[in-house]
């Protein structure tokens, strides 16, 4: 049950567990732009930029959101534009797999913050390859991968 003993483990979930785990749904994608010649920028947050650093933008509700925001790969291959759309699940998927095999090494401890960080990679991964749309010109990652699977050669 949740109560006012929990508020610390959640503002730690929420301000700082899940801010890292969409920074790094955005870096997957970012590393797949740039692997593939496209250039990209990394928004973590909404409102007003506070502070950029290289391609990162870092704005007042950091952990709001991430994006990445990239041109530069409108005429790339499908399985480039499939692993662009995917490697932010990609890179959540590996960083769960780092974190439990660092536990599991005894390199990092057992506790919650890891639990934690698990459950909103995974909850990332989820609701990114669910195929549906945002919006207009705004699939999700799972629905742009199956329209860059579907697209003739």
């Amino acid at each position: 049950m949740f109560s006012l003993s929990d508020l610390d483990k959640f503002a730690w979930a929420f301000f700082v567990i899940l801010p890292i785990v969409s920074l790094i749904h955005a870096a997957g994608h970012h590393f797949f732009v740039w692997l593939f010649g496209g250039k990209g920028d990394l928004i973590v947050g909404k409102g007003n930029e506070i502070f950029c650093i290289g391609p990162i933008h870092i704005h007042l509700f950091y952990f709001v959101d991430a994006a990445c925001h990239y041109k530069g790969i409108e005429k790339k291959k499908r399985w480039q534009q499939m692993l662009i759309h995917g490697g932010g699940a990609l890179f959540n998927l590996l960083s769960i797999l780092l974190v439990n095999f660092l536990i599991v090494q005894e390199v990092l401890p057992k506790n919650s913050f890891f639990y934690q960080f698990a459950y909103f990679s995974l909850y990332y991964i989820f609701f990114a390859l669910l195929p549906f749309d945002y919006g207009e010109n705004a699939p999700s990652d799972g629905k742009a991968i199956l329209l860059a699977w579907k697209q003739k050669k």
